[in-house]
């Protein structure tokens, strides 16, 4: 099965640029972890009038950065459980 892509731009960051966010009308339900990479697929986006196959590279970016982010929270969830049971297994 797959793992983490290795796609160094494709990284999700927690330290997102707030301003720059408003500045590109990022929506609130897009300013995610992966937001740093919608402002240059958006802005594509408008320059090509969302032409399908234009900005190929900038959305296969931002879904893998997507990909990556949504391992991390599995991988998160893993490790909440992890420690969970061992403290239910404690107080049993």
């Amino acid at each position: 099965m797959g793992g983490h892509h290795n796609n160094p731009h494709a990284h999700p960051r927690k330290d997102q640029d707030e301003a720059a966010m408003a500045a590109a009308k990022v929506p609130l339900a897009f300013r995610d972890t992966c937001a740093h990479l919608l402002i240059p697929l958006n802005k594509c986006r408008r320059e090509s009038f969302w032409n399908p196959n234009s900005c190929g590279h900038e959305r296969h970016t931002y879904e893998e950065c997507l990909y990556n982010s949504y391992l991390q929270r599995c991988e998160a969830k893993v490790q909440v459980d992890k420690v969970l049971a061992a403290a239910a297994a404690e107080n049993s």
